[in-house]
C-alpha cells in the first residue's frame, strides 16, 4: 500500500529527526512530503516510529493512504514519478 507523509515543524531539530526517521520507510518526494510503499507490518512501525518524535502541539503529522486505484490517478506536474513496487526483487 501507498501511503503519503507530509508535515509542518516548526522547530529544525525535530523537523530532522522526523525527516530522518521516515528515510527508513519512504522516499522524499519534497521539503517535507514523502511517499511510503509499505506493508501492514511496516507502516505499524512507521506510526510508532513517528510518535516517537517529540511534537509540538502546533506541529502537524499526516498520513493518507494512498489506494491502488488512485495511484493510477496521480498527475505529475515537473519531475519524478510516483513510488511503485519494483518489477522483481533481489533476494
Amino acid at each position: 500500500m501507498l501511503y503519503l507523509v507530509c508535515y509542518d515543524i516548526s522547530d529544525d531539530a525535530v523537523r530532522t529527526q522526523m525527516s530522518k526517521r521516515l528515510l527508513d520507510f519512504g522516499t522524499r518526494i519534497q521539503e517535507s512530503v514523502f511517499e511510503c510503499l509499505l506493508d501492514d507490518e511496516l507502516y505499524d512501525r512507521m506510526v510508532w516510529t513517528i510518535g516517537g518524535v517529540g511534537l509540538a502541539k502546533t506541529d502537524l503529522v499526516r498520513v493518507y493512504r494512498i489506494c491502488a486505484k488512485c495511484v493510477d490517478t496521480v498527475q505529475i506536474y515537473g519531475p519524478g514519478e510516483v513510488t511503485r513496487d519494483p518489477d522483481f526483487y533481489l533476494v
